[in-house]
């Protein structure tokens, strides 16, 4: 698997709890930095920035990639449309978590979110008309 981090060093705990969430080895992690200037367009930034991935079509495609978005939130949504956009299909992403009371704060690898399930699950409602 790839796990693509546009967040926060993934730390050697993460990285094992990452793989059992997934059940899948991290083959590679590739730490992408997401600085984002608020007086330009998102989208142009995500752009550039995901291009800078030098991933193929078919990579995009056909690669197990798993997605550690960055923290603010009108970047994580722009990067998930344009990962759509170049895989047909929205990514899985890690969810992390504060670990509670710890000094420095630390942060464990909560949960996987497919995003292409809970999308189709979603269709389901729009079909029936509810």
């Amino acid at each position: 698997m790839l796990l693509l981090n546009f967040s926060h060093p993934i730390t050697d705990v993460q990285r094992t709890q990452i793989e059992t969430l997934t059940g899948q080895d991290i083959a590679e992690i590739r730490d992408i930095p997401s600085h984002f200037e608020n007086t330009q367009p998102f989208g142009e930034q995500v752009r550039a920035l995901v291009a800078g991935i030098s991933l193929t079509s078919q990579d995009w495609q056909t690669r197990s990639i798993l997605v550690n978005p960055p923290a603010y939130n009108f970047a994580a949504v722009t990067l998930l449309a344009e990962l759509h956009g170049r895989m047909g299909y929205f990514p899985a992403i890690l969810r992390v978590r504060p670990i509670p009371h710890s000094t420095p704060p630390r942060y464990e690898a909560a949960e996987i979110i497919n995003l292409q399930e809970v999308r189709d699950a979603a269709r389901k409602f729009r079909l029936e008309g509810q």
